[in-house]
């Protein structure tokens, strides 16, 4: 499990569709093989540990669902390390398992921080709310507003400047991962597929 607080940008050294392997320096500390660490939000094993980068092997799923596809050498990476039992809880739950991808609409400055709307497929839209939160290439952040399909977040100038949030481009497709407890609250209350004996007169009855 992460948080979304990112330790580190790193780089790819070498991405193939089966491997990565990864500059890094402070996420190695204390990492042994087997260790999670998320990457761009995304959970991977560590296969190997170098002097200064670490190898991780890559499946067809993660090629599939995310947006290592794009990565080539030299991308910069968000990294951090699974949470430690006595860490603090910085940011929100993240499991690093990507839901799917959004698309950058626009990058705009408001004076120190930074404005990002991002473009979501409708059957993840329908798990983001208001001030609720969102993991983005692994970054745990808040949603500002919502238009349609299109989130905002707001990102304050440390954020911004520590991780690859700045190297972002209009038109860039980034790693998405919704608030984990959405997803539970609608396995829970799904009238198709549940057995506590809720149901949309349930709802209706009791003011939902």
């Amino acid at each position: 499990m992460f948080t979304g607080i990112i330790e580190e940008v790193g780089k790819v050294s070498t991405i193939t569709d089966k491997k990565i392997i990864i500059s890094a320096q402070t996420v190695l500390n204390g990492t042994k093989i087997g260790d999670s660490i998320s990457v761009n939000g995304v959970c991977l094993t560590v296969t190997k540990i170098n002097t200064n980068s670490f190898d991780a092997d890559i499946s067809p799923e993660t090629m599939k669902v995310t947006a290592f596809g794009n990565l080539k050498t030299g991308s910069a990476v968000n990294l951090e390390r699974a949470m430690s039992a006595d860490g603090r809880f910085g940011g929100h739950i993240v499991s690093g398992h990507i839901d799917g991808l959004g698309k950058v609409k626009s990058i705009l400055k408001e004076n120190d921080f930074y404005r990002i709307s991002i473009e979501l497929p409708a059957e993840l839209a329908k798990y983001t709310v208001k001030k609720g939160s969102i993991s983005i290439d692994g970054i745990s952040l808040t949603i500002a507003d919502i238009k349609a399909n299109i989130i905002s977040v707001s990102v304050i100038p440390h954020t911004f400047k520590n991780t690859n949030l700045q190297n972002l481009r209009i038109g860039d497709f980034v790693n998405i991962e919704t608030d984990i407890l959405g997803k539970y609250v609608e396995k829970f209350l799904s009238t198709s597929d549940n057995r506590t004996g809720i149901s949309m007169e349930f709802l209706m009855e009791n003011g939902f």
